[in-house]
């Protein structure tokens, strides 16, 4: 017994030691990761404080974009782009059905991957964010005043646009580059004669600067590689884009062996400043087409969709000097440019390396033609002569590379699972942390620009396993935060994500946050089946057509009880929000509405359509609580017989 006691107070006393040299090495727990105390402490916002950045997240399948705060990791919001979103209704009213309008006809779905902030000198600005439809060609701008999209344009001649949306440093242009090349213009031909028949459009959509619209200036068809990812050049690279390629071979059948022969593949510099002097001058061809542009306008509150049916099309060796191919180990995916525009970083999937080629280099031999051969007419550089320098074995599937403020690059690790932080210019690596797992894109706030905000970086991975509590087969990916804000990375948080996120982009919130929209004013709503007021509500028959003007206000519809509709007719309800305070819409629902519900902002119109197709009374009710007798926000409809004589009526609460 006293020896039994006496071992239980040296293990005590053991304890107290072990738990005295942690307090005294404090300073080493923060080295820790996650087990350190401090974690909490730094990711916990508290209720009431915001956040200090947004961060938003490419949805990837679900074809959106997801809201987060960092440090937080709170999602606040996913705006729907790509994809019909019945919480809102976009893409099933009629205001917002031709968003979804492509050559293909209505396509309600795609895979986003790659968000992108408009910049100003090379500086986040805050005015809108761009992304990537990657299925169905599409480039997508989103407000950063309403957090809506605005505006989709097709992209022509291109299919799997992956490289994507990346904009100019004063956003002269946000770029698509198409991931599988295919015959320019499209044709029935046999598949294995691919090399050297299939083109890679590069194409270059231009931004007016008042008012962000996009319109396709011209494309440029390259030869008939994969074209990967890219990224503008900034600083003194200001004018020119570089893009991964892989696939030189130009196999067609099994490219997991097929296109991984070549022990290098490329970066294509592409000098649009010369293209665009070339283009404005009246060079390249018209060639016809078809594809959709699509206005949201946030006056009338409806989109239109346009189709389109010739492009500008410029072939590289008409415009001597603007493209050149510069030599890349091995199959490269990510292609990253430092905040000085010095250093285009080329991450070779299948390569023991990290390339980094230098800028400065480039033009030197372009100047002095240091030329090793060249594809299809493209000059293709001397691979030592364009060389900056290499980071040697930092790990095993290198992906993509971000930057902070003090001169370090942060690259992920796919096969080996982890970021590691190395030094811009000596190339040595200073840091290695996992992630849980299988990292794919990273993120620094204004990473992608001249001027990051070097606090965080946030790792998205594409396995999960047991991070989070099981639900079965499909899981959310997981994003991790990192603070850099040291010499040594500590993870602080992860939290899950929806979708498949590839890349991200953040920016302060101090940007943005003031300058968001809060209400539509009636006053400025000049959509042409509005209601401002309880007095303009009426219906109106044309036909089998019956429009429904009606209003929305804590709590009632008015009107809030109609007879009259016929089996048959095609109902429209146009309904305007009344209301004028910040965060309360209201919402809509018809029983046996085969679209979605409505979410309809203040002083906001929106118009959703039902066709009844049962002889009865059925009712319709606000979906979003809205006040204290919100269940009493409610009204009926009588459907009689398609041969009925029954006059339309309705009740305005009399």
């Amino acid at each position: 017994m006293k020896n039994t006691f006496k071992l239980m107070v040296g293990l005590l006393m053991a304890g107290i030691v072990m738990t005295s040299c942690n307090n005294q090495n404090s300073s080493n727990n923060k080295a820790n990761g996650a087990l350190s105390s401090s974690a909490a402490e730094k990711v916990y916002v508290a209720p009431g404080e915001h956040d200090e950045y947004y961060a938003f997240m490419s949805g990837g399948f679900s074809g959106n974009l997801t809201v987060y705060g960092l440090p937080s990791g709170r999602m606040f919001k996913e705006i729907p782009v790509f994809s019909q979103y019945p919480t809102n209704g976009y893409g099933y009213s009629e205001e917002t059905k031709p968003m979804l309008e492509t050559s293909f006809g209505f396509v309600p779905w795609d895979d986003s991957h790659h968000p992108d902030i408009s910049q100003t000198n090379g500086e986040l600005d805050g005015r809108w964010i761009f992304i990537n439809g990657n299925n169905t060609p599409r480039i997508a701008r989103i407000s950063l005043k309403t957090f809506e999209t605005e505006e989709i344009i097709e992209v022509p001649n291109s299919a799997g646009n992956h490289s994507s949306s990346f904009i100019t440093e004063n956003t002269e242009y946000v770029v698509a580059g198409t991931r599988f090349s295919v015959p320019v213009p499209q044709r029935d031909m046999p598949i294995n004669e691919y090399k050297g028949n299939f083109k890679g459009a590069l194409s270059f959509i231009s931004v007016d600067p008042e008012h962000g619209h996009m319109d396709l200036k011209f494309q440029i068809l390259m030869p008939g590689f994969n074209y990967d990812l890219s990224h503008p050049g900034r600083g003194k690279s200001h004018g020119w884009f570089f893009f991964t390629t892989y696939n030189s071979e130009e196999a067609s059948t099994l490219l997991e062996v097929n296109a991984s022969q070549n022990d290098k593949d490329f970066i294509a510099a592409i000098n649009w400043k010369k293209i665009e002097e070339y283009v404005n001058n009246g060079g390249g061809t018209m060639m016809p087409t078809n594809y959709a542009h699509n206005v949201y306008d946030e006056h009338t509150h409806t989109a239109t969709s346009t189709m389109k049916k010739e492009v500008r099309v410029v072939n590289p060796t008409d415009v001597p000097g603007a493209v050149y191919l510069l030599p890349t180990p091995k199959s490269p995916h990510g292609c990253d440019v430092d905040p000085s525009g010095e250093y285009i970083v080329g991450n070779g999937k299948l390569s023991a390396n990290l390339t980094v080629h230098s800028f400065t280099k480039m033009l030197d031999a372009i100047e002095n033609e240091k030329f090793d051969g060249d594809a299809y007419g493209i000059p293709i550089l001397n691979f030592d002569d364009v060389l900056a320098g290499t980071v040697e074995q930092p790990g095993l599937g290198p992906l993509h590379t971000e930057f902070d403020d003090q001169g370090n690059a942060y690259t992920t690790f796919f096969i080996s699972s982890e970021v590691v932080k190395w030094k811009l210019g000596s190339w040595e690596v200073i840091d290695r942390k996992p992630t849980y797992y299988s990292v794919g894109h990273l993120m620094i706030p204004g990473g992608n620009s001249r001027k990051p905000f070097g606090k965080y970086v946030v790792a998205m991975n594409k396995i999960t396993k047991d991070r989070y509590l099981p639900t079965g087969p499909e899981l959310e990916h997981s994003a991790q935060l990192y603070d850099i804000s040291g010499e040594k990375m500590e993870l602080l948080y992860d939290f899950p994500t929806h979708g498949e996120p590839h890349y991200a982009a953040a920016i302060p919130a101090s940007i943005i946050k003031d300058k968001t929209q809060k209400i539509y004013k009636l006053a400025e709503n000049q959509h042409p089946r509005k209601a401002l007021s309880d007095s303009d509500a009426k219906i109106v028959r044309d036909g089998k057509n019956v429009h429904v003007y009606m209003t929305m206000i804590r709590s009632h519809f008015s009107p809030d009880n109609i007879e009259g509709i016929k089996v048959g007719d095609k109902v429209f309800f146009h309904i305007t929000n009344l209301e004028q305070d910040f965060d309360v819409p209201h919402g809509f629902a018809m029983i046996g509405a085969n679209n979605a519900e409505l979410l309809i902002m203040p002083g906001q119109t929106r118009t959703l359509t039902w066709e009844p197709k049962q002889v009865g009374v059925w009712p319709f009710y606000c979906t979003d609580f809205c006040s204290a007798l919100h269940q009493e926000m409610q009204g009926y409809i009588r459907v009689s017989p398609a041969d009925s004589d029954i006059e339309l009526s309705w009740s305005l609460g009399e």
